[in-house]
């Protein structure tokens, strides 16, 4: 009886040991950082993003899976003051000349595939953005708790045309680049 137990014991510490479990790793939305930038022929604005909550899925020590949603109602402008423009563009980009944030609340990046790399990870998944679904590649660096990447995004691909060269003629100094960028550092 107590060989068989001890072998059980064996069988399980072997099993535990060479088999991994998938881990849900949630991110601290609070904490955690979306810096974007737009560009324009005369210049370019900031601003900021919060995160309503995300996770991602490992198998070991690799990435498996993940999801992040963004909510697009607490977008900021950072680059203007109070009074000087501020408000003006945080309305317009709230507007549906771009992201239509009273209808569309939320945007969402589910991981679908991540290769390890030397520098981290190469992630593609899918953004959604106005309803919008579209494949999206980055690379992701995890240092610890922390994870960070920076994200080009073609707006246009998301139905948000206003002021793209791609579009429109003769836009001159108010051509709008079609790709914005975010700076994102999740803490978990």
């Amino acid at each position: 009886m107590k060989t068989k137990l001890k072998t059980l014991i064996l069988a399980i510490a072997v099993i535990a040991t060479t088999s991994t479990f998938a881990q849900k790793k949630e991110v601290k939305a609070s904490e955690s950082t979306i810096n974007w930038t737009g560009k324009k022929v005369t210049g370019s604005h900031t601003g900021t993003l919060n995160l309503s909550e995300g996770f991602l899925v490992f198998d070991g020590e690799n990435i498996t899976g993940g999801e992040f949603t963004v909510d697009m109602t607490t977008l900021k402008v950072t680059d203007l003051e109070a009074g000087q423009g501020k408000e003006k563009l945080e309305g317009h980009l709230s507007s549906g000349d771009f992201f239509s944030t009273a209808n569309h609340k939320t945007a969402k990046l589910v991981v679908k595939k991540a290769k390890k790399t030397d520098k981290g990870y190469k992630i593609a998944g899918d953004l959604t953005i106005k309803g919008k679904t579209n494949p999206i590649d980055f690379d992701l660096a995890i240092n610890g708790n922390a994870a960070s990447t920076t994200l080009k995004v073609d707006r246009t691909k998301y139905d948000i045309k206003y002021g793209s060269g791609s579009f429109f003629d003769n836009l001159g100094d108010k051509a709008i680049s079609d790709e914005f960028e975010l700076a994102v550092n999740l803490k978990m």
